[in-house]
C-alpha cells in the first residue's frame, strides 16, 4: 500500500530523530491513513479510497460528494470519477 493520501496528497516526510546526547538519526513521519469506504448517494455507488484523518474531517463537515466535487475543480486528480447519474 502507499503511504499516500488520494484526496490530499499528504505522503511521508523526512526529519531527524534525536537523542538526549543531541544525535541525529534519520527517521520517516508517516500520514495517519486509512483504507475507508464511502456511499456517494449522488452516483449510488460504493468507492474504497486510501484518506488521510485529516481528509475525513473535511469529508464530515462537508460530505464526500462536495469534497470530491471542490478537489477537481481545484484541479487534484483524485482517481476517483464523479459520474452523476
Amino acid at each position: 500500500m502507499s503511504k499516500v493520501c488520494q484526496l490530499t496528497g499528504k505522503r511521508p516526510m523526512k526529519g531527524h530523530k534525536v537523542s538526549h546526547s543531541n544525535v541525529k538519526t534519520k527517521r520517516r513521519f508517516l500520514p495517519n491513513l486509512q483504507k475507508k469506504r464511502f456511499f456517494v448517494p449522488e452516483t449510488n455507488e460504493w468507492i474504497q479510497i486510501n484518506v488521510s484523518t485529516h481528509a475525513l474531517r473535511n469529508i464530515d463537515k462537508l460530505g464526500i460528494f462536495d469534497y470530491l466535487k471542490q478537489l477537481k475543480a481545484d484541479g487534484f486528480d483524485t482517481g476517483v470519477t464523479l459520474n452523476k447519474k
